[in-house]
């Protein structure tokens, strides 16, 4: 980057400029913006973290990688899509609409709120038993739009706060940090998902700071980064505490299908009495991320000035129409189609996926097992969770598990995961690596369990010898 270009004095009052402006030397010189100057966000390591982890990824694409939270190559066909958006289109034209209205449909701009949002209410009562009108829906381009629609909308000023479970997604803390929301970390409980004591105690200490604890961010079904579920019973805790202390509830549910046990846990949502959940939802995982199609349930009821009343979702709708103005319409077509192929179901259009990431788990489970027997693993200080499901397993190792170290795993081992510190808001996780399964063949688990191994041991000796 050039150094800006020298300051001279501007022409005396009454030639060309007022006498105490200041001017570049070379006003075609190309413009340099420091980054100080620039929105503060821009300058969080927080926001850096994926960008290396892609970046390292690219420099070594033939090490077997657990760093990605994508779902499988192997069940997507480049034929499917014309098939959906064929489907969607038979079932406009099964609706009565004409040639024109599909062609205005399909490449004009569309509602804010969404064109196949029936279609998701129909799926959602299937594979969730959640009853929700399509006018409480937005279809947003990805679940991570959602995420900062909602965000924006529910935080009003400078005194609120949004709690976190701790691990957390970067997703969520990286959009707070971009939107200047604050952030207070609650910890996991030792069942999973962020305890209701701790939810509560976070509560109160915001609130005596004179700020509002406005709502709790949080995945309860195999979370990012910590794969941890929150039992049913806990489940029911956190909505009586939520209530007790006046907040929202964001739940984030993009890999509530994926259970390794078979059992269908109930969302937050579809636990819900008081409309206080706010529900992410997201077709990434379940039909494939290039689509980026996801989805806010926000039928929380919004009263204005004079009696008015609308649903939450309206006001996302707003934000929303200055920000994307409206979500693609071919890729909600294309989702549309998909839908209406299974019937709304995809729960069972997931069954394969979901056996596959079992699958998986089991291998990387049994092979960390293998590879590290008890009497080694107290040897080298490590261990490691077992999530009931979903994509990832963290891994707790006795050296700094941080960017170089993955960085030398990559180079010298030829496999890759993810750094568990960026998911701590308050810091920690520096001895926690992060393996997803999601985009790997049991074949490569195996391998790259095995080369993982070999890391751990030269990494070990490594320490140890200062």
């Amino acid at each position: 980057m050039s150094a800006p270009a020298p300051l001279r004095p501007a022409p005396a009052a009454g030639a060309d400029g007022p006498a105490d402006a200041e001017v570049p030397a070379d006003a075609s010189a190309p413009v340099t913006l420091p980054l100080a100057e620039l929105h503060a966000s821009l300058a969080d390591p927080l926001l850096d973290a994926m960008t290396f982890l892609n970046e390292v990824t690219t420099r070594y694409p033939q090490a077997v990688s657990f760093a990605p939270g994508r779902p499988y190559e192997g069940f997507f066909e480049p034929g499917d899509v014309t098939a959906y958006l064929d489907a969607y289109l038979d079932h406009l034209a099964a609706t009565g609409l004409g040639r024109d209205a599909i062609r205005t449909t399909l490449f004009q701009y569309g509602p804010t709120k969404g064109v196949v949002n029936d279609l998701v209410a129909r799926t959602l009562a299937n594979d969730e038993n959640l009853a929700v009108a399509p006018e409480a829906l937005v279809l947003t381009v990805g679940a991570q739009e959602g995420m900062l629609l909602a965000l924006r909308a529910l935080c009003a000023g400078p005194e609120d706060v949004l709690l976190v479970s701790s691990p957390c997604y970067v997703g969520v803390t990286g959009a707070a940090r971009i939107l200047d929301l604050a952030t207070v970390p609650v910890p996991e409980g030792p069942d999973g998902g962020p305890d209701p004591a701790a939810v509560r105690a976070a509560a109160r200490e915001v609130r005596a700071t004179g700020r509002r604890p406005r709502a709790l961010y949080v995945v309860p079904d195999f979370a990012n980064p910590s794969g941890t579920s929150m039992p049913v019973p806990a489940r029911t805790r956190l909505l009586a505490t939520a209530a007790e202390e006046d907040l929202l509830v964001i739940e984030d549910n993009p890999y509530g299908f994926f259970s390794r046990d078979g059992v269908e846990r109930p969302t937050l949502k579809a636990l819900d009495r008081h409309r206080r959940v706010v529900y992410l939802g997201s077709f990434a995982k379940t039909c494939f991320p290039g689509a980026r199609l996801g989805y806010v349930v926000a039928d929380q009821e919004v009263t204005g000035p004079g009696g008015r009343r609308s649903l939450l979702a309206d006001e996302l709708a707003k934000l929303k129409s200055m920000t994307t103005v409206n979500t693609p319409a071919l890729s909600q077509a294309v989702i549309g189609g998909m839908l209406l192929t299974h019937d709304c179901r995809l729960r069972a259009a997931n069954a394969p996926a979901t056996a596959h990431y079992a699958a998986g788990m089991g291998v990387l489970l049994a092979e960390l097992e293998r590879r590290f027997p008890a009497a080694e693993r107290e040897r080298l200080g490590l261990s490691w969770n077992v999530p009931e499901g979903g994509f990832f397993a963290v891994l707790r190792v006795a050296f700094a598990a941080d960017d170089a170290a993955m960085e030398r795993c990559a180079r010298d081992f030829g496999v890759l995961w993810t750094p568990m510190a960026p998911f701590y808001p308050a810091g920690g996780g520096e001895h926690r690596l992060r393996l997803s399964i999601s985009s790997l063949t049991p074949e490569r688990i195996a391998a790259g369990v095995a080369r993982l191994a070999d890391f751990v041991h030269a990494e070990t000796a490594r320490e140890a010898a200062g």
